[in-house]
């Protein structure tokens, strides 16, 4: 579809995220194949309404999710066809206060020992024990990990902002073996015909370890970085600490965290005790 490569053109030169890009392009081809034979550029307000409707109601899609796909719609009619969509009806008023899933030290350790292929093992080790969205470590080249600071450096992460995190050294130790087999040559993980390794092909391997682990809990990549940070909180590293490790612009981001740290939660006695 030439109206979609151009859209991701324009959003390449706007400077948007890659995961951004890849998401709206996703919602793209999926609302073509919705349409079938109706060229993207004829399909009107209504039908895109009834999409949108559809989805949220045949599908279950989330808040979060439903705001995504229109955020690109708009921005797809208005950059590639000067059109404006009166999407303001299908904003979603309220925001989901969902917590996040949190794995244990002990299922983060199972789901390691259930990933036979040291690359995809790696892969897992290090956003668990980085806090990296899967975006950020798929962006990662052999001189952003610095092992004499023990600092792995994320560059231009999510708001177009450079920063710092952790590297452990026991991952540090996993890393060059996995370097020695695998010798990639321009980004850290790369896929059997080099380039960036894909995210989902590391969402299915993720999948598959968390099945041979026994593991009933609906797991993604974004767990393993939940897990990293509730588990420092627990640890008593500070809020501000965290912060900055999982690059948050809003504190408020971060204090979700407190709500599901048990290392607090544990000192509480229920009245039913006495």
């Amino acid at each position: 579809m030439e109206v979609v490569t151009d859209f991701v053109k324009i959003l390449e030169l706007k400077r948007y995220s890659r995961q951004t890009i890849i998401s709206y392009k996703s919602h793209l081809i999926h609302v073509q194949r919705h349409f079938k034979d109706i060229p993207l550029k004829n399909i009107s307000d209504k039908d895109l309404f009834e999409y949108i409707y559809y989805l949220v109601k045949e599908k279950g899609i989330s808040a979060s999710y439903q705001r995504q796909i229109v955020g690109g719609l708009k921005l797809f009619y208005k950059e590639i066809f000067k059109r404006v969509i009166p999407f303001e009806y299908l904003k979603v008023t309220q925001r989901e206060r969902k917590l996040p899933l949190v794995l244990s030290k002990s299922e983060i350790a199972a789901i390691l020992r259930c990933t036979n292929n040291i690359k995809h093992r790696a892969i897992l080790a290090l956003i668990y024990s980085s806090g990296l969205r899967i975006g950020e470590l798929l962006s990662l080249k052999k001189e952003d990990i610095d092992s004499n600071r023990m600092l792995i450096h994320v560059r231009q992460a999510k708001g177009k902002k450079d920063r710092y995190t952790i590297l452990s050294q026991k991952i540090l130790g996993l890393l060059r073996t996995y370097y020695l087999k695998y010798k990639p040559k321009d980004f850290l993980f790369e896929g059997q015909k080099g380039g960036r390794y894909s995210a989902e092909s590391a969402g299915q391997f993720l999948k598959r370890a968390v099945k041979k682990a026994k593991i009933t809990k609906s797991v993604t990549l974004h767990t393993l970085r939940h897990s990293f940070a509730t588990q420092l909180l627990e640890d008593g590293i500070g809020i501000a600490h965290i912060q900055k490790l999982l690059g948050h612009s809003n504190m408020s981001t971060t204090l979700i965290y407190t709500h599901i740290a048990v290392s607090a939660l544990e000192k509480i006695k229920s009245p039913f005790d006495d």
